[in-house]
């Protein structure tokens, strides 16, 4: 099965030294261990490159766009990149009048469109909750997916 990745789990795969850099690394780790194609749409991408090059105390990664392009370059190499088409914009379009979507939720409403549109119906997320008025999504939490946190003896 297809899943997309969030940009939230884009993000914390790539910044080592966050608290969720485990669990989102061993999420991904398990859905490809159970056969399923992690995928990306360019919007994560373009997600991504906002929080990597704004600066930290802006709740970013501080990156130079040099190093926010080598990140993306080696993001596509792990994940499969689907492309933008035409049909996104009106399936979105249903979708924020359909659910009254408002304000940001609307960059969540885009992914939705896209997932429509490629046929995916598995999303994997921080933000579980932000996916849960659109019927026929599954959100699944990356903490339930990795595992419980190993122990040591």
């Amino acid at each position: 099965m297809n899943v997309l990745i969030d940009t939230n789990i884009v993000g914390r795969i790539v910044e080592v030294g966050h608290a969720q850099h485990r669990v989102a690394s061993d999420a991904t780790a398990a859905l490809r261990h159970r056969g399923d194609t992690l995928c990306l749409v360019p919007q994560v991408l373009y997600e991504f490159w906002v929080v990597a090059t704004r600066p930290v105390a802006q709740n970013g990664l501080g990156f130079t766009a040099a190093q926010a392009d080598a990140e993306i370059t080696k993001l596509q190499t792990l994940f499969s990149l689907l492309p933008d088409t035409a049909g996104i914009f009106g399936e979105w379009h249903r979708l924020v009048v359909t659910h009254q979507v408002l304000g940001k939720n609307a960059h969540d409403a885009r992914l939705v469109a896209a997932m429509a549109v490629h046929g995916i119906t598995h999303l994997l997320t921080f933000n579980t909750g932000h996916f849960s008025r659109y019927p026929g999504i599954t959100a699944l939490d990356p903490a339930a997916l990795a595992g419980p946190p190993a122990t040591t003896p």
